[in-house]
């Protein structure tokens, strides 16, 4: 089973830019699904990204959507979040996680649900 490791968070002021980095160890499929969440304390985990990993489409939640990207690192086996324009409201602890992905005629799908391999997850702060 694929183990993750985020790093990266820090604390940024808003309209600044964060990369943060969930590398992969372990038994990896040959093709899976990865996912950035968030969450903040007494709120539930929003999903926020997902790549189709390796070399696959990305989806994006609308709140972030045009202002993060995701990068597949596949020689350091790692998926970088790049995260700019950053906002007050992007403050959390981030999250990568990993499933298998759906199959739908023919055509793997990155649900946004059902994950597993959670991390430890990495802080951002976003604050003037």
């Amino acid at each position: 089973q694929v183990q993750l490791t985020e790093s990266g968070g820090d604390s940024v002021q808003p309209g600044g830019s964060l990369a943060l980095s969930c590398a992969t160890s372990g038994n990896s499929p040959r093709l899976y699904c990865l996912a950035w969440f968030r969450q903040t304390p007494g709120k539930e985990r929003e999903w926020i990204a997902t790549a189709l990993y390796p070399g696959g489409s990305d989806t994006f939640a609308d709140s972030v959507k045009g202002r993060f990207s995701l990068i597949q690192d596949t020689a350091q086996k790692t998926l970088r979040l790049q995260m700019n324009d950053l906002k007050p409201e992007d403050s959390a602890m981030y999250y990568c996680a990993a499933r298998s992905p759906s199959w739908q005629n023919g055509r793997p799908q990155c649900p946004q649900s059902d994950y597993h391999g959670w991390g430890q997850g990495t802080q951002v702060t976003v604050s003037s």
